[in-house]
């Protein structure tokens, strides 16, 4: 394995390079609503109302506070790296200044799947959510268009085609348009918390930890179990405390996306200050609302009559309490709640791909910033291209949970390489440190190692040929290309004088 670390010195150096450089505009605000415009999204109106359904009753409750506590702990990590080396790159960064050049570069390739599909897979739900909420409004629309035979997803191909223009036009004017849609959707989301509570039934809440219910899933199909299912022959718990527990797995994924606040850190205004700020802002935030939005859905409804219903959601409650009228209002919400997480995943997907570009293990062209936006414009026209193109002609859904893998797999390298920070470089200055480390990061690694279990075998295989992918490009690409590696041999293996080139 290769082991060579580039220095926390080198990279903030690197940042400084005209040509590659971006630039500092965001402010504490700017970066909280990005990490509520990315982790709000129209699953707000519905995860809750699945795991209160089929995992843990009213202590779904519960199971968001235990799922924001796993997250806080992985965010606390980020926070304290992005504080000491604020540039451009997240948990590739990171490592790369931790654990060495060929675990950074696949923690990149996994970022890189994770922010692809999911801007792939929440574009194409994008266009299906938009003729939702016109027909909400007796507006009949077409989702989809034939073009030659092939269904093509045309709102898909347009919204990330918008934001893509929006980023390469700058990143401050893309945050203030995310602003105007963060805005309205989190109008709505306490619109709906507000008018929920008139409707609360305090029986509803009891049992709030509803009694264990024998489930059958040990014998499921072999790549539709999880991991763990499979190798243990374990059966899914149903409720109880262990149901309570499935379900914290279950809605932990509503706050992935807080990391992709990180890949920011070179744009930030006084990021030793303002990074960690804005982080634990947004996830305070974001906490407060999924929160509420499960007090108000599990105390409208029974979840034995969410448990009844094919795919339960908050809007399923409003109708099951004689309230129509609110489908048409959630489905507006999420459609604003779809489209920022979209062009926060797009603004993280080209800057992970400007950090590996710049240090070599990606062609070093597709870095080049524009001389007035300072953006990465090459990398963001490229990718949001990919992105259109795949999410308007495929059924990305297929590989929705691959977002999942690919975060939790950056949160348990992050976690560890606080770790291993602490110990090789003690005197940097750090503008947040994790408390009680090593035992919180720990921890923190553990929580996360153990969601990826519960993820399908199916997940998981999808994962190894991507890694196996991206392993086959490092060594035929970026090894010989890193500029760290071209340093090294500069440095270790010099060319004595006068002697010939070869033996």
């Amino acid at each position: 394995m290769d082991w060579r670390v580039k220095s926390v010195e080198a990279t903030i150096a690197d940042s400084g390079d005209e040509e590659r450089s971006l630039k500092r505009s965001l402010g504490t605000w700017d970066l909280a609503l990005m990490g509520i415009a990315v982790a709000v999204g129209a699953g707000i109106f519905s995860v809750g109302a699945q795991a209160a359904a089929n995992f843990a009753g009213p202590s779904v409750i519960v199971s968001f506070i235990l799922a924001a506590i796993t997250c806080g702990l992985a965010i606390m990590c980020y926070a304290e790296f992005a504080s000491t080396v604020p540039v451009a790159g997240s948990a590739y960064t990171f490592t790369y200044a931790t654990m060495g050049e060929l675990l950074a570069w696949i923690i990149g390739w996994d970022l890189i799947l994770e922010m692809f599909t999911g801007a792939a897979v929440i574009a194409k739900y994008w266009g299906v959510y938009l003729g939702e909420a016109l027909l909400a409004f007796g507006l009949p629309f077409p989702a989809t268009i034939d073009i030659g035979g092939i269904e093509v997803s045309w709102p898909a191909f347009l919204v990330v085609a918008v934001f893509t223009a929006l980023l390469v036009a700058g990143t401050k004017l893309t945050s203030r348009v995310g602003w105007v849609f963060t805005l309205i959707k989190v109008a709505i989301v306490l619109f709906v918390i507000v008018v929920g509570f008139f409707f609360l039934n305090a029986a509803n809440f009891t049992p709030f930890i509803p009694a264990p219910v024998p489930s059958e899933g040990g014998s499921a199909d072999v790549w539709t179990q999880s991991l763990f299912s499979w190798a243990t022959g374990a059966a899914p718990a149903q409720y109880g405390v262990f149901g309570m527990l499935s379900a914290a797995s279950l809605v932990f994924f509503a706050f992935i996306g807080f990391d992709v606040v990180a890949t920011s850190a070179e744009e930030v205004r006084e990021p030793q200050k303002r990074l960690p700020r804005g982080i634990f802002l947004g996830l305070g935030i974001v906490t407060a609302l999924y929160v509420l939005v499960s007090i108000v859905m599990t105390g409208m409804v029974s979840y034995q009559e969410l448990a009844q219903e094919e795919a339960p959601s908050l809007a399923t409650a409003f109708r099951l309490v004689g309230q129509e009228w609110a489908s048409a209002v959630i489905s507006v919400g999420a459609l604003a709640g779809l489209t920022t997480v979209i062009m926060v995943l797009l603004l993280g997907l080209s800057r992970i791909v400007f950090a590996l570009s710049r240090d070599g293990l990606l062609p070093r062209w597709l870095s080049v910033t524009t001389h007035h936006t300072k953006t990465p414009a090459r990398i963001q026209i490229i990718g949001g291209t990919i992105v259109a193109l795949v999410a308007a002609f495929t059924d990305v859904g297929l590989l929705e949970e691959m977002i999942n893998i690919g975060t939790l797999s950056a949160f348990v390298l992050v976690s560890l390489g606080i770790v291993v920070l602490r110990r090789t470089r003690p005197d940097l200055p750090r503008g947040f440190r994790v408390p009680w480390s090593p035992v919180l990061p720990i921890l923190s690694a553990v929580l996360c190692f153990w969601l990826m279990l519960n993820l399908t075998t199916l997940t998981w295989v999808r994962f190894l040929v991507w890694l196996a992918i991206g392993v086959v490009i490092y060594l035929l690409y970026g090894r010989r290309r890193s500029r760290l590696g071209e340093e090294v041999s500069e440095v270790e293996l010099p060319t004595p004088q006068g002697a010939p080139p070869f033996g």
